[in-house]
């Protein structure tokens, strides 16, 4: 299937690793023009290496996505540099689980307000384009109580909600807006390789309840996003794709 990808121009927040990195490379894959941030420079410049590879024009930034003015200013740059926004995806997590005052300060300036902020940031290129499109990265820790309940799982609700919103008011603009929440998914650096070293207990028991016996991985979410940003996904807007092998048991 051709998602009509070639030559759009897409900015992924934490795209040098993980579900941000399968996302930034298969958008490249695609023939779409791609910007990452991240904090460690090192992995940004892999990351931009490695789209350029793909045989498209490429930018990243090393960055704190909790600093409001360095995050507009990467968002304004990635559109001069490829020359327009097409789509924004919002990916970074502070993976901030627990119910202490720093946990609910981390989870709300780098979960929520990195969203809203880049979304902002965003908006003048992306009413530009002829195929916008806006997606976001929750979880499912935030449709059902689960071990990250507290201010990780109540983040990840609000950016549901917040989603459902945006959909609503920038439909006139011509500006889609989706939200993947995916299940237990395992990469390499990953939370769940960490679980899996420090807390054995409680990654068996997490992969006991997944009906498909494994964890999901980078590329697998990365197919939903890539697919609905893309022009064939025109007429959805204010989704919440679950990407989970039947994890979740809400109708």
């Amino acid at each position: 299937m051709d998602l009509k990808l070639r030559g759009k121009k897409v900015a992924v927040t934490g795209g040098s690793k993980g579900i941000g990195r399968a996302i930034a490379l298969m958008f490249a894959a695609e023939g779409a023009d791609v910007a990452i941030c991240a904090r460690n420079a090192g992995e940004v410049e892999a990351g931009v290496k490695a789209l350029k590879a793909k045989g498209v024009k490429a930018f990243g930034r090393s960055l704190d996505v909790a600093d409001g003015a360095a995050l507009k200013s990467w968002v304004e740059e990635a559109a001069r540099v490829l020359g327009g926004l097409d789509c924004l995806v919002c990916n970074v997590s502070a993976l901030a689980v627990g119910n202490s005052p720093e946990t609910w300060e981390n989870s709300f300036r780098i979960d929520m307000m990195h969203t809203v902020n880049a979304v902002a940031a965003a908006l003048p290129s992306l009413e530009a384009s002829t195929s916008a499109s806006i997606c976001l990265i929750s979880s499912v820790s935030g449709i059902e109580v689960d071990f990250a309940a507290g201010s990780y799982g109540a983040m990840k609700a609000a950016l549901i909600h917040y989603s459902k919103g945006l959909s609503h008011q920038l439909t006139p603009k011509g500006i889609r807006v989706n939200v993947v929440s995916p299940g237990n998914t395992y990469f390499e650096g990953g939370i769940w390789q960490n679980i899996e070293r420090g807390m054995p207990d409680l990654y068996n028991s997490a992969l006991a309840l997944n009906p498909t016996g494994r964890m999901g991985t980078a590329e697998e979410v990365a197919a939903g996003v890539v697919f609905l940003a893309s022009p064939m996904a025109s007429r959805i807007s204010g989704t919440n794709l679950i990407i989970d092998g039947a994890l979740t048991k809400a109708v």
